[in-house]
């Protein structure tokens, strides 16, 4: 299959065959796949907690609408944001952009003082809100390769984060939980893997200029 094809294939996965389990190669690509997505500055405010445990995925889902995604997947992906984006964080950054690239530190010095100014002035919501975003971003990018890994996944926001953040001892790792994503493969029977796309027509959802 080509790209477009793997795009129409995937679909929000509502029912996973408890006994299919994806391989560690499956979970390293999408491990390497969520570090190597594009962030804000390339900071990556950004972590994933990946759960293979079933007693624990039931301890979850009960904090998730009882979605019972959370508990036949393969494994529980969780996105989460690192709440103190300050001068420290910035520094671990620039030192990162130094020994890889070796590029040298007065050319960097103008741009993490910016950075470091930028986010002082921001509010915790604000940072919170930049932060959530690129976690967005992570998660739509792990969307489009577990479709070309043939892997199926379901998005969700339908969670109570405060509880995912206590049962995962969030807080104590300066980390939020916003988004989480079942991955795994499709149950036999589940019936949505079979309905067509409901989609704009191209001309309505492109302008092309």
């Amino acid at each position: 299959m080509n790209i477009i094809e793997k795009l129409e294939w995937r679909y929000a996965t509502k029912s996973f065959d408890e006994n299919a389990i994806l391989t560690e190669n499956k979970i390293n690509t999408l491990i390497q796949a969520f570090n190597l997505t594009a962030t804000s500055y390339g900071l990556q405010p950004i972590k994933l907690i990946v759960i293979q445990d079933k007693e624990f995925q039931h301890e979850l889902m009960q904090h998730a609408m009882n979605q019972k995604q959370i508990v036949q997947a393969s494994h529980l992906l969780v996105f989460c944001i690192q709440t103190a984006i300050d001068k420290h964080f910035v520094n671990e950054y620039f030192n990162r952009v130094h020994a890889i690239r070796q590029t040298p530190k007065d050319i960097l010095q103008p741009f993490e003082d910016f950075l470091i100014n930028d986010f002082e002035n921001k509010s915790q919501k604000d940072i919170d809100a930049w932060a959530t975003n690129q976690a967005y971003l992570a998660m739509g990018n792990l969307m489009t390769v577990c479709a070309m890994e043939s892997v199926d996944a379901c998005p969700m926001e339908g969670f109570l984060p405060d509880k995912f953040d206590e049962a995962l001892q969030l807080k104590e790792k300066g980390l939020k939980s916003v988004l989480l994503m079942p991955v795994g493969y499709r149950a036999q029977d589940d019936k949505f893997a079979a309905f067509k796309k409901v989609r704009k027509n191209i001309e309505d959802a492109v302008i092309k200029w």
